[in-house]
């Protein structure tokens, strides 16, 4: 059993299992009122709660509520690695590359989960600068990669 769901009670549980079921087969709508129900007996649960925050940025377009509500999550219980998961998910939607990295990278640290590998490959790796002998932010390396890029040549 899933460490996260053993100090739930019975019906919160049973309402949470539900709830990944349905988010496993894509029924995010369904899946978003059993956590909602699920919190609400158990709002101490802090696993729920970032899985209504990446509902709530998806389903109901409410990003930066859900990403308040799943930081919130993070700080409540910062030993969960479904939480950084979560969270890395938000930041891929809300453009934030750099910090969906970083929170996936600390998913991974506490646990190997696929799902964390695959957004981390989807984000790809950067290339390196066309004038490895500048900075990388130099003004001739941003603009001849940009220009690359759009030519096909990158």
């Amino acid at each position: 059993m899933d460490p996260s769901l053993e100090p739930m009670n019975s019906p919160a549980r049973d309402a949470f299992e539900k709830g990944l079921e349905l988010f496993g087969t894509g029924q995010l709508l369904a899946a978003l009122g059993q956590f909602e129900r699920c919190f609400s007996q158990d709002s101490s649960n802090a696993v729920c709660e970032s899985y209504i925050a990446l509902l709530i940025a998806s389903e109901r377009g409410q990003l930066q509520k859900g990403l308040a509500i799943c930081e919130e999550a993070v700080r409540k219980s910062p030993d969960e690695p479904v939480l950084y998961l979560n969270l890395g998910r938000l930041y891929v939607r809300a453009g934030r590359r750099g910090e969906a990295i970083e929170a996936l990278r600390k998913c991974l640290g506490m646990r190997n989960m696929p799902e964390a590998i695959a957004i981390l490959d989807s984000l790809g790796t950067r290339k390196p600068p066309v004038f490895r002998f500048l900075p990388r932010d130099h003004f001739l390396n941003k603009y001849t990669g940009m220009f690359l890029k759009k030519a096909g040549f990158r």
